[in-house]
């Protein structure tokens, strides 16, 4: 279902230069693409939905956000209008199960948003595509408080759902990865699958040690547009390939104490030397557990691309410091 959803969506971004959109409040133009005729959203109510946020550049268009990659659905709730042609306009011509594309002025955004316009956009509209997964209507003249108790009822209601769908797809989502890359792997008795691309020398790391390691972190699923899903990584090459490069961030092998690392990353450095490379596919016991962290959701496995540049015993990191 998701994949279906995934092409759907691809689709109708395909199609938003050749179907008129029509005009909305203030600079906002729309195309419905589906309408289930259920009553439209409201200010003060609290929606689920899913949605894809992109714009077009000198080198095509460039997603910027989109859920269906992160398997995780927004949930927002609906408040006043910050400008006309905003977000919350384009929500409210929507009901649960409806689907459609906005077009959204990225000046307008910038200025009450607060967050800077995209250096790259080649004009000044945002598409945002988006489908109305469910909808909390708040009840007229209902108090406040009893509505923030629903929210949070809803919320854990749908995180639930979330957790429980990700628990029990996770060994196939483990086992879908190495049939779709031909993987060659061996499992250890914790339950982690690598494979050593290069063994290093024959120092290993240990525990207390500070390791400079180069590596890329993914999702075994593999984003809308057929790349890898990158969450993570030291090289400025791939993070700006994955759409995740960020100027603050440090892009160059990077000092990690071995002992604070998750238990399957740990495992798969101390297997190889200085030199080393390692492909390590982390279930989520051995990651992030069944809470999750970030960008990664809870029973999430994770794939790791790693070289073990240096180790750095406690001794040296010490001495360094004084």
């Amino acid at each position: 279902m998701k994949r279906t959803l995934i092409i759907l969506f691809a689709a109708i971004l395909g199609l938003t230069a050749c179907n008129k959109f029509e005009k909305g409040e203030g600079d906002m133009t729309y195309k419905i693409y589906k309408s289930e005729g259920k009553p439209k959203i409201q200010e003060g109510d609290f929606i689920k939905f899913n949605g894809i946020q992109m714009i077009e550049t000198k080198d095509g268009d460039s997603t910027l956000v989109n859920t269906y990659d992160n398997e995780r659905p927004a949930f927002f709730p609906v408040t006043k209008s910050m400008f006309k042609g905003d977000l919350v306009s384009a929500l409210k011509l929507l009901g649960e199960g409806d689907s459609a594309s906005f077009k959204l002025n990225l000046d307008s955004m910038a200025k009450y948003s607060g967050q800077p316009k995209p250096a790259e956009a080649k004009n000044n509209y945002a598409t945002f595509t988006v489908k109305i997964e469910k909808v909390l209507h708040k009840v007229a003249n209902e108090a406040d408080s009893v509505f923030e108790n629903k929210k949070r009822d809803f919320y854990k209601a749908e995180y639930e759902v979330l957790i429980a769908k990700n628990k029990a797809n996770e060994a196939a989502k483990i086992a879908k990865y190495i049939a779709d890359n031909d993987l060659k792997i061996t499992t250890t008795a914790s339950g982690l699958n690598y494979i050593i691309e290069a063994p290093g020398n024959a120092v290993r790391a240990e525990l207390t040690d500070t390791i400079l390691v180069d590596y890329t972190g993914q999702f075994t699923n593999k984003k809308a547009d057929g790349k890898i899903n990158v969450f993570d990584t030291s090289n400025a090459a791939i993070a700006k390939e994955a759409g995740i490069y960020s100027p603050m961030a440090q892009y160059a092998a990077r000092p990690l104490v071995l002992g604070q690392l998750p238990a399957g990353f740990a495992e798969g450095v101390k297997m190889i030397g200085i030199g080393g490379k390692i492909k390590i596919i982390i279930p989520s016991k051995l990651g992030y557990g069944e809470n999750g962290g970030g960008p990664i959701n809870p029973f999430t496995p994770l794939v790791f691309d790693i070289e073990l540049k240096s180790i750095i015993k406690p001794s040296a990191v010490a001495a360094g410091s004084r």
